[in-house]
């Protein structure tokens, strides 16, 4: 039997397009039990999920800008499933308040998964612009330090992005995502 994939990303990614997931794991395990706040407890689900967001500091999350970097992210996150033989079963792209939102169901071994997308967000251009989270399908929510990794850094300073996310230490222009931007679009092929 066929995988079943929805390919939905914004507008300026041909293949793709944004729809209300119907079901997706059930919309993703309730978008991770809404964000971590239940910390992935007693959810049930068969594959591994995958949360893919863009980091954009200030009040303005959804533009065309955001839009475009999130575009690249969906593709870079085929190409990955690709590369290593996994299957997406499902995917959506949500529209927020907080900016797009990419959820994906990825047959493939959650601690892989995680460590391939932990290299992705450092081998990428933009990577650093991304946000992905895996959740087992047990539940647990995989991070950096489960694999004796540091906390991301900050862009600007060096310190703990967590931290100057958290205190809206720094406002990132708009300027430095284009920049950024620029330079992942001069390395695609045409």
């Amino acid at each position: 039997m066929a995988a079943r994939t929805r390919a939905t990303a914004y507008r300026s990614a041909p293949p793709y397009r944004i729809h209300r997931p119907r079901d997706c794991c059930r919309a993703l395990s309730r978008r991770f039990s809404d964000r971590c706040g239940a910390s992935g407890e007693g959810i049930s689900h068969a594959t591994p999920l995958v949360s893919f967001t863009v980091v954009a500091p200030g009040p303005m999350k959804d533009s065309a800008l955001t839009r475009r970097i999130f575009n690249h992210g969906v593709t870079a996150l085929h190409t990955l499933a690709e590369e290593y033989g996994w299957t997406i079963r499902e995917q959506a792209a949500l529209a927020s308040a907080s900016g797009p939102e990419g959820l994906l169901a990825i047959d493939a071994p959650a601690q892989a998964l995680k460590q391939a997308t932990i290299a992705l967000e450092q081998r990428y251009p933009l990577g650093r612009l991304w946000d992905i989270d895996v959740l087992t399908a047990e539940g647990e929510i995989l991070s950096r330090r489960h694999f004796a990794l540091p906390a991301r850094r900050c862009l600007l300073c060096g310190q703990s992005a967590a931290e100057c996310a958290r205190g809206k230490t720094h406002a990132l222009t708009d300027l430095l995502m284009e920049a950024l931007l620029h330079d992942a679009d001069s390395r695609q092929p045409d």
